[in-house]
C-alpha cells in the first residue's frame, strides 16, 4: 500500500517542486527529498493521508515557506572573498589555493586534456600557433579541442565545488 501511494504521487511531487524550488532558490531535488521525508514521517505517525495529493500540494508549499524563512535574512558578502584583486594575505592565500587546484585538476584530465590546458594556463601566454607546434596537433582544432576539456574539467569539478548560493 505504502509502495503503491509512493509511486503514484512521485510524478506529482516532481512537477510540484519542480515549479516551485526556483522561487525559494533551491534545488528540486533537495525540495523533493524534504517533502518525502515528511511524508514518511507522517506515514508513520498518522497513517496515510485522506487526500494524497491535496496532502503533497500542501506539504510542497509549507516546505517552500520554510526554506524561504532563512533567506530572508541572509546577506550576500558585499565582495566575493576570495577576490584576489585586494593583496590582503587572506585574499593571496584562497587564490593560491584556488590557482593550486585548478592545476591538480587540470593535471587529472584524460587524454591530451591536461597538456592542452596546461598550454592554455602557461604564464608565458602562447598563442595558439605556438601551442599547435608543442603540441602537434592542428590550430584550427585547438578551440574546439579546448571546449571539450573544459566540459570535462567542469565535470570533474562539479562534486568537489560548491555551489554558489546566498552566504551569510
Amino acid at each position: 500500500m505504502t509502495h503503491d501511494l509512493l509511486a503514484d504521487l512521485r510524478p506529482l511531487l516532481t512537477a510540484e517542486t519542480a515549479a516551485e524550488a526556483h522561487a525559494t532558490g533551491t534545488e528540486p531535488g533537495d525540495l523533493e527529498q524534504a517533502v518525502w521525508l515528511r511524508l514518511l514521517e507522517h506515514l508513520a505517525t498518522h497513517g496515510p493521508p485522506l487526500d494524497p495529493p491535496g496532502w503533497l500540494r500542501r506539504a510542497v508549499r509549507a516546505e517552500v515557506r520554510r526554506t524561504r524563512r532563512p533567506a530572508r535574512f541572509e546577506q550576500p558578502y558585499a565582495t566575493d572573498p576570495a577576490d584576489d584583486r585586494e593583496r590582503g594575505p587572506e585574499q593571496l592565500a584562497l587564490a593560491a589555493a584556488r590557482r593550486r587546484a585548478l592545476r591538480e585538476a587540470v593535471r587529472r584530465l584524460p587524454g591530451r586534456c591536461s597538456r592542452l590546458l596546461e598550454a592554455l594556463l602557461s604564464p608565458e601566454d602562447p598563442t595558439y600557433q605556438e601551442i599547435a607546434g608543442e603540441l602537434g596537433i592542428s590550430q584550427g582544432s585547438i578551440g574546439p579541442e579546448r571546449s571539450r576539456c573544459l566540459a570535462c574539467l567542469r565535470r570533474l569539478l562539479a562534486p568537489e565545488v560548491a555551489a554558489r548560493q546566498l552566504r551569510g
